[in-house]
């Protein structure tokens, strides 16, 4: 087989998602200045937040983990993988389709359903909104299949810079509004499906070069696309749980004033590492790990599972550490302008650090649970995902009496470091492909350890800077120099004691 270059790929997806949540942030920076937590962005958050659970659903959860390994399997046993392409995506298209319809008359019922708590005027606005939004779903899921053509063949630019569209197109919008006194809020909601556009565009533009310029067509029942949506439907059962769970969450939140944009401003913050290395891993590791398996290439397949979990802690320790440390810095630069005052900041700041405490949970979920998928299991990921929901659950609703509108983020945390116990525990028996390798094990605890360093640096000079964290202007420049002191002692300590070598990074990109 001609190998996935790895680490070169994590680096690939990994910076052109960093750029997107990058961009992300101005997004969300502008939203929180220009409209603010409130009925609108209340609104607006819990219709934007229906596409895309959907989208995980289908796309990106059920659709990607029975689709991407099938077709990377095809592609390596030279077994007319383009047939098979042109019919997942015929298939695909048909389904949600079929959906944004549906969404579209029962649209009052899906706000009810995942934001009960709203009163009418929120409410009322959610409908609107989502009605409009909701297409997105159709553009973005056939663009996650262009993506996983793409992914499969070692290719990751494109479908990783898709994202980054989403972004340009919705700061273009608001600026263009806001430069001409125009309702930020409706240009916002519309440039959100004219966005996905873009993205299906370049995806499929990209898959074309690629060699795999499929065409629509009419659905075929095959025996593959039997065996594609007997695979996909447990898969679409675990991330149907896990989307559950941001319902429960925001059913709890939407008791409580603001707490929608409270909990969706500090989400937006921990998704960054989360999407910068555990998401780059996992759209990385699926594709390499199905391969090798196909090529009967076992130790292959342990030395990239542990190379994924080795790259994901050396970057994600440091990222949950500092969310947990210095997370009233990050927030209070980040957001605290125009409409987001003092009190919010505070608020977004603990639901930041609740949730830094689930990162390594949630980023490590990413590196296992391709060794599932790449067996064609996706029936334990939905059994553990089940418990995981019923704890969620449980703590979100239980916990909301005695702490309010924080629960949800606890829960979360919580679930995640359960579902994660329970995927090692399940991959056990898969033999020792499935087991970290010496270097890991001797490396990790040594990442662990840089990582307490700089949490300690950083808390200790984050008081010295306390002054001027709370200035104008100043702000800027103490936390720049906050997050480049909390990097130097971080990868000052990990080189020291040999958590991290450059000379291995620098040949594992090249290999």
């Amino acid at each position: 087989m001609k190998p996935i270059r790895l680490i070169s790929g994590f680096l690939t997806v990994g910076v052109w998602t960093l750029l997107s949540r990058i961009l992300g942030f101005v997004r969300e920076i502008m939203i929180l200045s220009l409209i603010g937590p409130g009925p609108l962005m209340d609104a607006f958050v819990a219709a934007f937040r229906l596409p895309n659970m959907f989208r995980r659903f289908f796309a990106e959860g059920a659709f990607n983990a029975a689709f991407v390994p099938m077709f990377s399997s095809k592609l390596e046993g030279d077994e007319d993988p383009a047939r098979f392409g042109r019919d997942a995506l015929n298939g695909l298209a048909l389904v949600t389709l079929i959906l944004t319809a549906l969404a579209m008359v029962f649209m009052p019922v899906l706000v009810w359903a995942t934001a009960g708590g709203f009163g009418a005027e929120r409410f009322d606005l959610t409908v609107g909104f989502g009605r409009v939004v909701f297409p997105y779903i159709f553009f973005m899921s056939l663009s996650a299949l262009f993506s996983g053509i793409l992914n499969a063949t070692g290719r990751f630019a494109a479908a990783a810079a898709a994202p980054v569209l989403l972004n340009i197109f919705v700061i273009t919008a608001m600026a263009v509004a806001w430069a001409t006194s125009g309702a930020i809020i409706t240009w916002l909601v519309w440039t959100v499906p004219v966005a996905g556009v873009a993205q299906l565009t370049l995806t499929w533009v990209a898959a074309a070069r690629a060699g795999f310029a499929l065409r629509p067509g009419l659905p075929r029942w095959t025996p593959d696309m039997s065996q594609m949506v007997r695979t996909a439907v447990p898969a679409a059962l675990a991330t149907g749980v896990m989307q559950i769970n941001l319902v429960v969450g925001q059913l709890v939140a939407s008791q409580y004033d603001n707490a929608v944009s409270w909990l969706f401003a500090a989400d937006r913050l921990y998704q960054l590492p989360l999407g910068v290395v555990g998401i780059a891993v996992g759209i990385v590791l699926l594709p390499d790990l199905s391969r090798r398996l196909k090529a009967e290439d076992l130790d292959g397949a342990r030395t990239a599972y542990s190379r994924a979990g080795e790259f994901a802690m050396a970057l994600t320790m440091p990222s949950a550490i500092a969310l947990m440390v210095i997370p009233l810095p990050l927030v209070s630069v980040l957001f605290q302008r125009g409409e987001t005052g003092a009190d919010d900041a505070a608020a977004i700041a603990v639901a930041v650090a609740i949730y830094g405490a689930g990162l390594p949970a949630f980023v490590l979920q990413k590196v296992v649970q391709p060794q599932f998928f790449a067996r064609g299991d996706t029936k334990r990921p939905f059994h553990y995902a089940v418990v995981a929901m019923v704890l969620n659950a449980a703590l979100a609703i239980g916990l909301a009496p005695v702490l309010g509108w924080i629960a949800p983020a606890i829960a979360t945390t919580v679930a995640g470091w359960v579902m994660l116990a329970l995927l090692f525990r399940g991959a056990r028996g898969m033999g020792d492909s499935v087991r970290f390798d010496d270097r890991y094990r001797r490396r990790v605890p040594r990442i662990i350890g840089a990582a307490l360093l700089m949490g300690a640096v950083l808390w200790g000079v984050a008081i010295l800077l306390k002054p001027a964290l709370g200035t104008d202007f100043v702000r800027y420049g103490a936390l720049f120099a906050l997050v480049c002191v909390g990097a130097a002692s971080y990868f000052g300590a990990a080189h020291m004691t040999g958590a991290l070598r450059l000379s291995d990074i620098r040949g594992a990109v090249r290999r």
